[in-house]
């Protein structure tokens, strides 16, 4: 069986944990401060917190930005449920809006059709690794300056609304000679296992924010958020003496390990190697199916974007959710693992209970009813990649017979 997308685990990434296993320092300690500052350097940003998800960097930094009930949020409809969970469990509404009829990121035309006075953030989703248009989003939210409502000193500071992007799926991705991390406000990164670069579990938040924000403040209120409101962490406890601390604020719990950033920092060290290989496989399934009558190939480049190569969502032009899900498993029978990236927010029984309506989003359900996930990962070969391709015309040929 061909897996869908397993993390790349050799004997660096081996040597290098057990190093960290054996330093004496297996929670946050000198590899974790080093991996922020290589994930700084790499993107651009301003300055990076290393957390143990996307998930708790992206609540976290809602939450430091005020966040809570009453407010709004303007999230795409088409993503992974965590975009809408941490706006959730902040008290916050979660504005759901469709995706743009080019691509599957969010239309920001949507987007300024849904902002209102409780609007405080917007958070835009890179699916698969393509940028949102960030000019775009950023114009909409000069235009709506005047109708911005700030609720605390820092929003006031700002004096419209938040981008903070959801770069989940796009570290290395460009837009506009500009690295993902360094675009929108804030950028929350996932480094998941099924992520291009990974740390087991773990995430990060590179802050950008413009002149008047002290980064370096910042950075240091950060780390006493994601480690329960303490004042010192291990590290800094370590020094001679140094034993006493204090706990500021009731803060959470979500610091990276120096277990994680030694496979992270490995990763880093070698991702160009890593997008210069899914670029060959991506480019192997646009050969083999831009010449199909059936196959819509995704959008991965353009003059001011360029995707970080993270997923491969090809679609079947005129089929069905039912004929989509039978070619599914045609492939799976073939042993060639595909998925679907993702299912909208409203099919999803929480949101569905929440008041969402699949009928509200009809570009999203167009995309996904007739969308595939395909293979793409660093140690996939130029054979299976083959395999991967005559798996899905063969079972497009045996469920559509053309």
């Amino acid at each position: 069986m061909i897996p869908f997308s397993p993390p790349r685990i050799d004997q660096r990434v081996v040597d290098e944990v057990t190093a960290a296993l054996l330093s004496g320092w297996i929670t946050t300690g000198p590899r974790t401060k080093l991996f922020e500052k290589k994930i700084t350097e790499y993107c651009g940003c301003q300055t990076t917190v290393a957390v143990n998800s996307w998930t708790a960097g992206m609540e976290i930094l809602l939450r430091w930005w005020g966040v809570g009930p009453g407010d709004e949020v303007i999230i795409p409809v088409y993503t992974y449920c965590a975009s809408a969970n941490v706006v959730l469990h902040t008290g916050a509404t979660p504005v759901m809006v469709d995706i743009s009829p080019d691509d599957f990121n969010i239309s920001n035309e949507k987007i300024a059709a849904a902002i209102t006075e409780r609007t405080k953030v917007i958070m835009p989703v890179d699916i698969s690794g393509y940028p949102c248009d960030y000019d775009a989003i950023y114009k909409i939210v000069e235009a709506n300056r005047a109708i911005f409502q700030a609720s605390n000193e820092k929003q006031e500071k700002l004096g419209r609304i938040l981008i903070a992007a959801d770069a989940a799926h796009s570290f290395g991705a460009t837009y506009k000679g500009k690295v993902s991390g360094a675009i929108a406000d804030v950028t929350c990164f996932s480094f998941h296992a099924v992520k291009n670069l990974t740390t087991a579990e773990g995430g990060a938040i590179c802050f950008n924010l413009p002149a008047g924000f002290d980064h370096n403040e910042i950075y240091k209120e950060f780390c006493i958020k994601i480690l329960h409101g303490q004042s010192k962490d291990a590290l800094a406890k370590a020094q001679k003496g140094a034993w006493r601390y204090d706990v500021l604020e009731p803060g959470f719990k979500c610091n990276m390990t120096d277990l994680q950033a030694a496979i992270g920092l490995i990763e880093l060290e070698r991702y160009q190697e890593n997008l210069d290989h899914r670029k060959t496989i991506f480019d192997a399934y646009d050969a083999a199916f831009q010449q199909t009558p059936w196959a819509i190939t995704p959008v991965y480049h353009t003059a001011d974007k360029q995707t970080c190569y993270h997923l491969y969502q090809l679609r079947i032009a005129d089929v069905s959710e039912e004929q989509r899900d039978a070619i599914i498993q045609e492939i799976f029978e073939q042993d060639v693992s595909v998925n679907v990236h993702f299912q909208p927010l409203p099919l999803l029984t929480a949101y569905k209970n929440l008041g969402y309506k699949m009928d509200d989003y009809p570009e999203a359900w167009n995309k996904y009813s007739t969308e595939i996930s395909l293979p793409v990962y660093f140690n996939l070969t130029d054979e299976q990649v083959q395999q991967v391709i005559a798996a899905v015309k063969t079972a497009v040929f045996k469920v559509l017979q053309k």
